[in-house]
């Protein structure tokens, strides 16, 4: 009986760990398609695709920080915050991430002191 419950504990890990990769892969295939579609200027469809990959997996830092730049691109600079703010949340080390951010509240600032927190 123990064996029994054993096994069914980590076969329920495994499953887990499979739901859990296959929404990063989920979300990765919709940031990879936002990606190729903001490369053709069309930054509506990257942020949906982009807000689709952070609903699919919250924890995918990456993809809060692309939507943070289309976000930027479209003008919606709260909304842009909020998610490089989310994605240095997930990620506080990523590198690149902090450059994004910081060449927005640069950018930003200079042009929207108001936005100054």
């Amino acid at each position: 009986m123990r064996l029994v419950s054993l096994l069914l504990l980590f076969l329920g890990t495994l499953s887990v760990a499979s739901v859990a990769a296959d929404a990063r892969d989920d979300a990765r295939k919709q940031v990879e398609f936002g990606i190729e579609v903001a490369q053709r200027g069309l930054w509506r469809e990257a942020i949906y695709r982009w807000e689709r990959a952070t609903v699919i997996d919250p924890a995918y830092a990456a993809a809060h920080n692309n939507l943070a730049i289309a976000y930027e691109q479209d003008g919606d600079f709260d909304k842009a915050r909020a998610a490089y703010e989310r994605a240095l949340e997930i990620e506080p080390g990523n590198e690149f991430i902090i450059l994004n951010f910081e060449l927005f509240k640069e950018i930003n600032d200079r042009t929207n002191p108001e936005n100054i927190l």
